[in-house]
């Protein structure tokens, strides 16, 4: 019913024209979207069990949001994904949770979770239910409703590849992150949504030197270009990060950008979570593309405090998360965060017309 009322309020929502930002670089928009966008609630008879056990760090993962295609209808523009290396199937086919307490609903009477693949989970054993069980189908959803509104803004996905890494001289029935891992990736993206529907990193680079000179020259498409299209950043600063850019200078042939340090060739993305960090404005006039929060841990919506979601919006970050696009549903509170006039995309206030003498 929730899913159904909120998207009955989506179509009510003011529809904007965009024509006149048709020829702004997308790295001169704004954007607001969701956290673990994929997540359900955790069933209330375990998150019971869950919160005798952990009251704190079970108030904080005590949220959940309406089926991604709904959040997209509604004009969010940012999605995150959470993702499991699954190579034979079955890995999360049985989480602990469901025998920790009697009465919750059926978990993937479809068998999904048994099929080989990449899963979509949030915590393991706790946290196990998905809008979509497995990556394939999240990315069939996300290329039919994108056909469906050719006419979309860009749509920025955060995609973490959860895990550690694993070296080649680890033992193979080890659990992780693999190269062999992060190729296939790029192969399940590029294959289900179609590079058509996806702005890569040889896209922005086009004829410069290495992908950062291209971001600093200001080389991203167009809005009008960018309709219809999907942009992927893989969250990770350390290991993992370092393995996908392996072998892939400016990350050539890499389907997602990386959070790649200022300086180097394949600096173009990267995330700042907190978003009074004073750096975000640099770079974002440097013309990198920033994704920063307005919320965490449920702390923010608990206390109606709308600090952090205005900081990031003067910060100029470019893409802004939050849990609370709608009010919650779990306690009582008026916290929800939009631009004005109910609106998640908008012309980035760092280059409008009264801040142009502020950057390049």
């Amino acid at each position: 019913m929730k899913t159904f009322i909120s998207f009955i309020l989506a179509l009510a929502l003011p529809v904007l024209k965009f024509e006149d930002t048709d020829n702004l670089p997308i790295n001169k928009i704004q954007v607001i979207g969701s956290h673990n966008s994929y997540k359900e609630a955790i069933e209330p008879a375990l998150f019971k069990v869950f919160q005798a056990k952990d009251s704190v760090s079970s108030s904080k993962i005590d949220y959940e949001h309406i089926a991604i295609t709904d959040q997209l209808n509604m004009g969010l523009r940012n999605l995150e994904i959470d993702t499991y290396p699954d190579e034979k199937g079955g890995r999360f086919a049985h989480p602990k949770g469901l025998d920790l307490a009697p009465g919750q609903k059926a978990y993937d009477p479809e068998g999904k979770m048994k099929q080989p693949g990449f899963k979509i989970l949030h915590v393991p054993d706790l946290d196990f239910r998905s809008h979509y069980l497995t990556l394939n189908e999240c990315l069939e959803d996300l290329k039919k409703w994108s056909e469906a509104h050719p006419d979309h803004t860009p749509v920025f996905i955060t995609l973490e590849a959860k895990g550690r890494v694993v070296k080649a001289e680890q033992p193979a029935t080890t659990e992780g992150f693999t190269e062999k891992h992060f190729d296939e990736l790029d192969k399940v993206l590029f294959e289900k949504l179609g590079k058509n529907h996806i702005i890569t990193p040889d896209d922005v680079r086009g004829k410069y030197k290495s992908l950062e000179s291209a971001v600093l020259a200001g080389n991203w498409p167009l809005l009008k270009n960018a309709k219809g299209k999907f942009l992927f950043l893989l969250d990770d600063k350390a290991a993992k990060r370092d393995l996908y850019i392996a072998g892939h200078a400016s990350l050539k042939g890499r389907a997602m950008f990386a959070c790649a340090e200022t300086g180097t060739p394949e600096a173009a993305m990267t995330i700042r979570n907190n978003p009074k960090d004073p750096q975000i404005q640099e770079l974002v006039k440097k013309g990198y593309i920033i994704r920063t929060r307005a919320d965490s841990d449920t702390r923010e919506a608990r206390i109606n405090d709308k600090s952090s979601f205005e900081a990031a919006c003067n910060s100029g970050a470019q893409i802004i998360t939050t849990d609370y696009y709608l009010k919650s549903t779990h306690f009582k509170s008026d916290y929800s965060v939009s631009f004005d006039g109910h609106q998640y995309f908008r012309v980035n206030p760092l280059f409008t017309a009264s801040n142009k003498g502020s950057h390049k």
